[in-house]
C-alpha cells in the first residue's frame, strides 16, 4: 500500500468483538487506526494506533473521536444477545440513539470522507419471521416498519438517520446489516453473549453425558455469520460506494436444535437438551437473503457454520480451560462435516 492508500480512519466500538477484529484488519491493510470505546478489547490488546476511552452519548466525545480522520466505521453501540436486548428496552434504545444521533453530526461538521453504520436484521418486520421455514430477508422487507421492539427500532430509525444525513449533509455513508455475528473472541457469558458463543460454552463446560440448557423449544431458526467473513464484508462494503442498506450474512439456516447438535459433535460428547421455553428466544425464523449483497460486490459469506463454529469452541474451550472450567475432550484441530468432508484437504477447518 502506498501512502497515498493509506486512510486515517477511526473504528468506535473498538473494544468490542467485531470492532477489534475490525481494527486488527484495518491495520494489517496499512491503515492509521483510532480505536474508540468506553473500554479496551477484553482478551487482547488493541493493534490500534491510539486507543481513546470515550463516552459517544456525549457529543463532544464524538467530536474528538472523528477529529482528523478520514473514514469512520460506526460500529459503538448497546447491545448484547437475546437475553439483554429484551430485558433494558429503554435505556439501550435511548444510549444507541444518543451515540447515533452525535456520531452523525460530528462526523458531518468534521466532513469526513466516509461513513459506515452498522445496522441489524432486527430491523426487519415481525409478521415476516413468524415462521421457522422462513424466506430470506430482502433489503426491502424491513419496510413497511415492524422491527423488534426496543433494539430493533432503534436501528432502524438510526439508518433513516443516516440516509438523511446522506441526502441533505452530502455525507458519503453505507448502511450494513448484521445477521448473527459469531467467532473467537465474542463474549461467552456474562448475560451480553449470542446463541453460538452461549452454545459453546455449554458444550464445553458439561461433562460427557449431561444435559445443557436451550432457551426456546429449539425449533427457532437462523443464519450465523463468522467474523472473519464479517470483516471482509464491512471493508469491501465501505469501498463499493453503496449508500443503501446492505444484509451481511450467510444464508445457511440452522434450528438453535441444529447448531447445539454440531457443537456437541465439534465437542465430541453425548449431550441431551433441556429447552426452557420461558426463556427469550426472539423472532421465529430469520435468514439472510444475499442477492443483492452479490450483485453489489461480486462477494458473499463463504465459511461454512461448520467450520466456524468449530474454530468458535476450540477458542472458548481453552478460555475455560484457563479457569479450570472445560471439561474433556480437548477440542480436535480440525472439524468437517460429512458433507465437507470429500473436498477437505486433511487437517483443514475449511
Amino acid at each position: 500500500m502506498s501512502l497515498i492508500d493509506r486512510r486515517r480512519v477511526v473504528v468506535t466500538g473498538a473494544g468490542g468483538f467485531i470492532g477489534h477484529h475490525l481494527v486488527k484488519r484495518l491495520k494489517a491493510d496499512g491503515h492509521w487506526v483510532r480505536g474508540v470505546d468506553l473500554h479496551v478489547p477484553e482478551f487482547e490488546r488493541s493493534p490500534a494506533d491510539e486507543f481513546l476511552l470515550l463516552d459517544l452519548r456525549r457529543e463532544d466525545d464524538c467530536q474528538t473521536a472523528v477529529h482528523h480522520v478520514e473514514d469512520v466505521y460506526q460500529l459503538a453501540a448497546d447491545m448484547g444477545g437475546i437475553g439483554y436486548i429484551t430485558s433494558v428496552h429503554a435505556s439501550l434504545t435511548r444510549n444507541n440513539v444518543l451515540i447515533n444521533a452525535h456520531m452523525l453530526e460530528a462526523s458531518a461538521n468534521a466532513r469526513v470522507d466516509r461513513y459506515l453504520y452498522t445496522s441489524s436484521a432486527c430491523v426487519y418486520a415481525a409478521e415476516a419471521q413468524n415462521s421457522a421455514e422462513i424466506a430470506p430477508l430482502k433489503e426491502s422487507a424491513a419496510l413497511p416498519a415492524n422491527p423488534e421492539k426496543g433494539y430493533g427500532w432503534e436501528k432502524l430509525f438510526s439508518e433513516q438517520l443516516t440516509t438523511y444525513y446522506h441526502e441533505e449533509r452530502d455525507l458519503d455513508a453505507r448502511i450494513v446489516r448484521f445477521h448473527n455475528i459469531y467467532g473467537p473472541l465474542a463474549a461467552y457469558e456474562g448475560g451480553r453473549e449470542k446463541a453460538p458463543a452461549a452454545i459453546c460454552r455449554k458444550v464445553a463446560e458439561a461433562e460427557d453425558g449431561n444435559g445443557i440448557e436451550v432457551w426456546g423449544d429449539g425449533h427457532q431458526t437462523r443464519s450465523f455469520c463468522y467474523i472473519d467473513d464479517c470483516v471482509e464484508g464491512i471493508t469491501r462494503i465501505m469501498e463499493s460506494g453503496f449508500t443503501s442498506p446492505l444484509n451481511l450474512g450467510t444464508d445457511e439456516m440452522v434450528s438453535v436444535d441444529e447448531l447445539v447438535d454440531l457443537a456437541t459433535r465439534i465437542g465430541r460428547k453425548q449431550l441431551h437438551k433441556i429447552h426452557q421455553l420461558s426463556k427469550p428466544q426472539g423472532v421465529r425464523g430469520r435468514n439472510s437473503d444475499n442477492t443483492l449483497l452479490q450483485r453489489t460486490l461480486g462477494w458473499a459469506p463463504e465459511i461454512s457454520l461448520a467450520s466456524g463454529l468449530a474454530r468458535t469452541y476450540s477458542w472458548v474451550w481453552a478460555e475455560l480451560k484457563k479457569a479450570g472450567r472445560a471439561r474433556p475432550p480437548i477440542p480436535s484441530e480440525s472439524f468437517v462435516t460429512p458433507l465437507e468432508a470429500p473436498a477437505a484437504a486433511p487437517g483443514s477447518v475449511g
